[in-house]
C-alpha cells in the first residue's frame, strides 16, 4: 500500500489566523520556513485581536537589521512588549465565555523570556494546535534540512524531494510565485488550499473575521475545532479535491 505525505511549508506567523490551523489540522508534516527573508510589519511579527468592537495589532517590536531571516530576527526586548500584549488580550477577552479555559496556557506565553521571534512564533502555533486538540502533524524547521539548494520554487522542490513529500498543499499567497508545472516534473501532487472563514459566536458588536485563533478559542471553547473544520470542509475535501491536482 502506498501512503501518501502531504506537507505544508509556511512562514511562522504571529498568534495566527484560523485558516493556518486549517493546513495543520489536514497535513501531515507542517514545514516552518524559517530561513527565508523577514519582512517588518508582516504578519510574522503581528496580528489582530478584537478590542471593545475593534481590531487592534499585537506586533511584537523586531531589532531591525537589513537582510536578516525569519530565524535571525531578534526581539526588542527594551519595549514591554508581553506585559502590553497580554493586557490586552485580557482586556478584550475577560469576559468571554471561555476566557477561563484558556487563558492559564495563553498567558504563560507572556511569562517567558523570547529573545527570537521564530522561537515564540513556533511555541504558539504549537501550544494553540495542542487547545484546538487538532490531529497534530510532524513539525520541523526548514533551516533544519540540510543541503537544500535553488531558489523560489526550485529550493521548496529540493526540501520536499529531501523529505520523500509527494503531495504539496499551498496557500492562495503562494500562487503568485510557485511554478506548479515543476511540481508535475518532479511527481509531487500541487494542491491549493482555500479556506471559507466561518461566523461564529463573538463577543462585542458585530463579527470581525480574519482575527488571531484565540478570538474563536475564547469565545466558542470546545467547538473551536468544529469551526475550523467548517472553514474548509467545502473548499478541501481529502477524498475528493486530492483525488485531483496536476
Amino acid at each position: 500500500m502506498v501512503i501518501n505525505m502531504k506537507s505544508v511549508l509556511l512562514q511562522p506567523s504571529y498568534l495566527p489566523w484560523i485558516g493556518v490551523f486549517g493546513m495543520i489540522d489536514i497535513t501531515d508534516v507542517f514545514i516552518f520556513y524559517d530561513d527565508v527573508q523577514f519582512v517588518q510589519k508582516s504578519w510574522q511579527q503581528r496580528n489582530k485581536i478584537k478590542l471593545q468592537n475593534d481590531p487592534i495589532w499585537l506586533t511584537v517590536p523586531i531589532l531591525k537589521k537589513f537582510g536578516q531571516n525569519v530565524n535571525e530576527a531578534k526581539i526588542n526586548n527594551s519595549i514591554n512588549w508581553t506585559k502590553k500584549h497580554w493586557n490586552s488580550i485580557y482586556h478584550a477577552y475577560n469576559k468571554a465565555p471561555y476566557f477561563d479555559n484558556y487563558s492559564k496556557e495563553i498567558s504563560q506565553i507572556y511569562n517567558t523570556d523570547w529573545d527570537y521571534l521564530c522561537d515564540l512564533n513556533i511555541h504558539v502555533i504549537k501550544i494553540l494546535s495542542e487547545l484546538l486538540m487538532l490531529d497534530k502533524p510532524k513539525f520541523m524547521k526548514s533551516s533544519d534540512i540540510k543541503d537544500i539548494e535553488g531558489k523560489k520554487t526550485d529550493r521548496i522542490l529540493d526540501i520536499l524531494n529531501s523529505l520523500n513529500i509527494d503531495e504539496s498543499i499551498g496557500g492562495p499567497a503562494a500562487k503568485d510565485y510557485i511554478e506548479p508545472v515543476k511540481f508535475k516534473n518532479n511527481n509531487i501532487k500541487l494542491y491549493w488550499y482555500e479556506f471559507i472563514h466561518p461566523v461564529y459566536p463573538q463577543i462585542g458588536g458585530d463579527f470581525i473575521p480574519y482575527l488571531s485563533v484565540i478570538d474563536l478559542l475564547f469565545n466558542t471553547g470546545e467547538k473551536a475545532r468544529d469551526y475550523l473544520k467548517e472553514g474548509y470542509k467545502d473548499s478541501l475535501k481529502l477524498d475528493s479535491i486530492f483525488n485531483g491536482g496536476l
